[in-house]
């Protein structure tokens, strides 16, 4: 069953960023075994590929994830439309438009981050949107893009969308450099504005606003919280290190602690894992997320070599999963 708005907007006090190549169904599963409340994303998935290139198996999901929304990408409001159709038919809890992503990929389908320089095209997108879903419709951009200054853009960017009817925007705290950068230099280089984008949430109280870039643990995603933020958007961090998700429910959502660990983790993926390879998959596709699970802790290196070497072996299974654990200390299992 879908989540309900309020659902998933509780669930965005806490989210792990849409990421491209990384976020795919099988790292959502896991990913849910570890926090029960964050909400998830999926990796960016065009509308030209889900409406004219018959790529809807690119929406398909395990209800298990839930909440989980998707994240489209694309600039023609009517086929953005239609695409949010699919994804809500799909039975995804929110619809999200990309507004902030710099690949080059991107950049030349007129999408992503270049949007920002298009405030009245993005106004039209997200208006469609909206008429075409009962689902929440949410975007997420940076502070400016290129030679835009952030402090006169972003207030006027958040305007617009709020007349959309949108209420609810994640802001990547880092201008996107369209030119001379990659999109890794983009992750990095520009330099963070935190501040901005809490003035942000003091200048728009009627917008839910979420901050993300650069935050890598529960503690710092507390501090934005505290400070007056709606909600936090962790990324890489929360990919390379999943384990701290296992305190999200309790650190940031206050329920009591679940006492699950690593280890319960590892065990609840093992229906699903084989579940997957019945079906013809193969057990890297899964396990590639899996591998900074055990990261800090002693036997991690070994989890991470056994998993990166013998999961893409002909035939491998759940013996692979078994020897990979049998590396680690029971330490670092139990916690």
């Amino acid at each position: 069953m879908t989540p309900s708005a309020t659902t998933t907007t509780q669930a965005a006090r806490l989210s792990v960023a849409p990421m491209m190549d990384w976020t795919d169904r099988h790292c959502r599963f896991f990913h849910r075994q570890l926090t029960r409340r964050t909400l998830l994303y999926t990796e960016m998935v065009t509308a030209p590929a889900l409406v004219r290139g018959g790529a809807a198996h690119l929406l398909a999901f395990d209800a298990a994830e839930h909440p989980v929304a998707v994240q489209l990408g694309g600039s023609e409001p009517a086929e953005l439309a239609e695409a949010a159709r699919m994804a809500e038919a799909a039975g995804y809890a929110e619809v999200n438009l990309n507004i902030g992503c710099p690949s080059d990929r991107v950049k030349s389908g007129c999408f992503g981050a270049v949007l920002m320089k298009s405030p009245a095209l993005v106004a039209e997108c997200l208006s469609a949107m909206r008429e075409a879903v009962a689902v929440p419709v949410t975007a997420k951009c940076r502070i400016g893009v290129d030679e835009q200054e952030p402090q006169e853009v972003l207030p006027q960017f958040l305007e617009m969308v709020q007349q959309t009817g949108v209420s609810r925007v994640t802001v990547h705290a880092r201008k996107a450099w369209l030119q001379g950068l990659s999109p890794k230099e983009n992750r990095e280089v520009p330099p963070l504005d935190y501040p901005l984008v809490h003035e942000m949430k003091q200048a728009f109280a009627g917008l839910h606003l979420s901050i993300n870039g650069g935050i890598s643990r529960l503690d710092e995603a507390q501090a934005h919280l505290d400070a007056g933020m709606d909600g936090v958007m962790i990324g890489r961090s929360a990919y390379h290190d999943p384990g701290m998700l296992l305190q999200a429910d309790a650190q940031i959502f206050h329920e009591a602690p679940s006492g699950r660990s690593r280890r319960d983790a590892v065990d609840a993926m093992r229906p699903y894992i084989d579940a997957h390879l019945i079906a013809g998959g193969k057990l890297a596709q899964v396990t590639r997320h899996m591998l900074g699970l055990f990261q800090g802790r002693p036997g991690a290196r070994a989890w991470r070599r056994i998993l990166s070497e013998d999961s893409h072996r002909e035939g491998a299974g759940l013996e692979v999963l078994d020897r990979a654990l049998s590396a680690l200390p029971e330490a670092s299992l139990a916690a």
